[in-house]
């Protein structure tokens, strides 16, 4: 049972990073920066290693988390 919440997890995932390349005001799509593929990554090792400990998972995506938060305040700025 727990295999198929990370596998939901991952396909979701997916999903919203689909969703944040192709949608925006601009008819190109806009490439994610490297601090938000490391974000995205983060949060995926998080969900992956959540049956290591659950100080390992949430490290990784506390870690995520704050990386993508970094990155939006850094876009604000633009």
């Amino acid at each position: 049972m727990p295999g198929t919440y990370i596998i939901i997890s991952i396909i979701v995932l997916a999903i919203i990073a689909v969703l944040a390349i192709y949608t925006g005001k601009s008819k190109k799509p806009k490439k994610l920066s490297k601090l938000a593929m490391m974000a995205m990554l983060l949060v995926l090792l998080g969900v992956v290693f959540t049956d290591q400990g659950r100080l390992v998972g949430y490290s990784f995506m506390g870690g995520g988390i704050l990386l993508a938060l970094i990155d939006i305040f850094k876009n604000l700025k633009k």
